[in-house]
């Protein structure tokens, strides 16, 4: 079937959304996809929005809560980061389904099916958690540059703002482009680990005996606040937002059939890639395993003080370099689709549409501010607690973000034959309500000093 065929088929929104615009305008139906032939060649059409999603499940924010993880209970939490890894597999999956069921994002649909003043409510709280994960992305790569280069924090955390110049570019290429760029990253990410954990050598029964749950992790308050923290900081918000609207990038035929195989090619796309996200995580935890609590330093919960023991605890002068690229690859990806997401949330939301480079020098700005000022004031000890208040403010916009979403793709109305069945309804609340009184429970623990 040629290009233009395909575009033919693409449906106009459902009934009481006519208003709503293509999610990413231009970019939308933007990357060709086979109509027929070997199964391989059309998933490999589908393959990187997955990828895109998954930065925010290893992005700096995550680094700290695995790394005290590690030092202080050895394995033990590997269990807690399988469990979060298979909630976000399920919300993301839901995330594809609502975009290529509906035609509408995450945003849209909160917009087309919600109060004015809900909505707007809705729109207020996304663009803090985006801030607060940009807030995030700035402290880690600005740390990031200082440990490679020795630049100070408060100019790593000036210079972040040339990144909008990189997604510009990449966005004039094409949105293929901007997904070879993440998956690059992403590759630096996972090769870095990889050697470090070889270096690490940690015991395979040991690590393998983490992924059961243990009775300590309930029993046991610091290991259990440990574990909220997990759980808290790995579904981002702003991913439900992003993973929605860019799975229309591809031009599948906007029918019932052609909805379904791209769903089943959306949903293999992002299980993948959230596995490859599991394996990060896990490692940063099992590293801090191997080398802190088996070198009895249990006392390590930041990212300076890991990267200053992990070359001498190892004795290879190669493992604090490769962690410190790992992190700058983190963050440098980080804020590629903290951009998408802050567009897709203000166009969804509001119609209201700025020149990319306009909200990206925004949002950034606004990330970077905080961070100097505490450098200036308190020093790095204050940047490493202003990390912390990041993840604390993401944990508190998460239940605005999941709620809505587990709420739409439940809408029989809305979703039509794509509507999740009974089973997976049930799923979808019940995590919904975990995250929920988790974060609640992380955000009282961190606001009273439990």
């Amino acid at each position: 079937m040629r290009m233009e065929a395909v575009m033919d088929q693409v449906r106009p929104p459902p009934p009481g959304q006519a208003s709503a615009e293509p999610s990413l305008g231009a970019l939308n139906a933007s990357v060709p996809v086979r109509a027929g032939g070997f199964w391989l060649w059309r998933l490999f059409a589908f393959l990187g929005p997955g990828y895109m999603v998954s930065v925010g499940y290893m992005d700096p924010g995550n680094w700290a809560t695995d790394i005290a993880g590690g030092a202080q209970f050895g394995y033990t939490l590997l269990s807690v980061i399988l469990l979060s890894n298979l909630m976000a597999i399920v919300l993301q999956a839901l995330a594809a389904r609502l975009g290529i069921a509906t035609g509408l994002d995450l945003a849209q649909a909160c917009r087309e099916r919600t109060s004015r003043p809900v909505s707007i409510a809705l729109w207020l709280i996304c663009e803090a958690a985006i801030i607060a994960c940009d807030l995030a992305e700035v402290i880690g790569t600005a740390i990031a540059l200082k440990l490679l280069f020795g630049i100070p924090l408060t100019l790593g955390a000036i210079i972040t703002a040339l990144d909008v110049f990189v997604v510009l570019l990449l966005l004039r290429r094409g949105f293929r482009a901007l997904e070879a760029f993440v998956i690059g990253l992403l590759t630096i990410i996972f090769v870095c680990f990889g050697i470090q954990i070889a270096l690490a050598a940690p015991p395979v029964q040991a690590v393998l005996g983490g992924f059961v749950p243990s009775r300590e992790i309930v029993t046991n308050p610091a290991a259990l606040y440990i574990a909220i923290g997990i759980i808290g900081a790995t579904v981002m918000p702003h991913n439900l937002y992003l993973h929605s609207s860019i799975v229309q990038t591809r031009a599948y035929p906007r029918t019932e059939e052609g909805r379904r195989e791209a769903l089943r090619f959306a949903v293999t796309d992002s299980t993948v890639a959230l596995m490859l996200a599991l394996f990060v995580n896990a490692a940063i935890l099992i590293m801090a395993a191997a080398v802190f609590h088996a070198g009895g330093r249990t006392e390590v919960e930041e990212i300076e003080q890991a990267y200053e023991l992990l070359s001498p605890l190892l004795g290879v002068g190669l493992a604090s370099t490769l962690f410190a690229v790992a992190l700058l690859a983190s963050g440098l990806n980080s804020t590629v689709t903290a951009t998408l997401a802050g567009q897709i949330v203000m166009e969804g939301f509001l119609r209201l549409r700025l020149p990319n480079w306009a909200r990206r020098l925004i949002t950034r700005g606004i990330a970077i501010v905080p961070v100097v000022i505490v450098t200036a004031l308190y020093g790095e000890q204050g940047t490493a607690r202003l990390l912390v208040l990041s993840q604390v403010v993401l944990s508190m916009q998460l239940p605005f973000a999941v709620i809505p979403l587990v709420r739409f793709v439940s809408d029989r109305q809305l979703m039509g034959p794509f509507a999740i069945p009974g089973w997976l309804k049930g799923l979808a609340w019940t995590i919904a309500g975990i995250i929920v009184v988790l974060n609640v429970k992380l955000l009282i623990d961190t606001l009273f000093g439990a």
